[in-house]
């Protein structure tokens, strides 16, 4: 695919889906938060590798041993989503990105904005969600 443009560039719904531009939008918000996520991960292991069993006071000492599990389970959190934001990438190289997994329709711009690792249409995801809630009351 030859270099598009995207300087200013807003998919919208005026324009035929998921087109070569929006496509490359996508790409490179999905490509982007997943830099962002591994500059973080580097920092944390930065923070992981400071050695609190030198902090004299052991309110201290458990207050940084909190501390590093937080950001594990945060870090946890974000590794999972990078498998999202790569399957996302995937979707968009071999054509179905933007479409629901459950309906085929497309998936509004306004939602994959918001959540561009989306793989339901808003309206499929609430009945799962629904269906989700039904199943667990039982």
């Amino acid at each position: 695919m030859s270099e598009i443009d995207l300087d200013g560039y807003k998919p919208s719904a005026d324009e035929e889906f998921m087109n070569d531009r929006q496509r490359a939008y996508f790409r490179k918000k999905l490509e982007d938060w997943k830099q962002d996520i591994l500059d973080g991960a580097k920092a944390t292991i930065g923070n992981l590798q400071e050695d609190s069993t030198s902090l004299p006071d052991i309110v201290d000492r458990a207050s940084a041993e909190s501390d590093k599990a937080l950001e594990l389970r945060t870090r946890d959190r974000q590794r999972k989503l990078i498998s999202k934001i790569d399957a996302a990438i995937r979707r968009i190289e071999n054509g179905t990105y933007g479409y629901c997994e459950m309906t085929g329709d497309p998936i509004s711009l306004r939602r994959l904005e918001a959540r561009p690792t989306a793989t339901l249409s808003l309206e499929a995801q609430e009945a799962h969600e629904r269906n989700e809630r039904t199943v667990r009351d039982d």
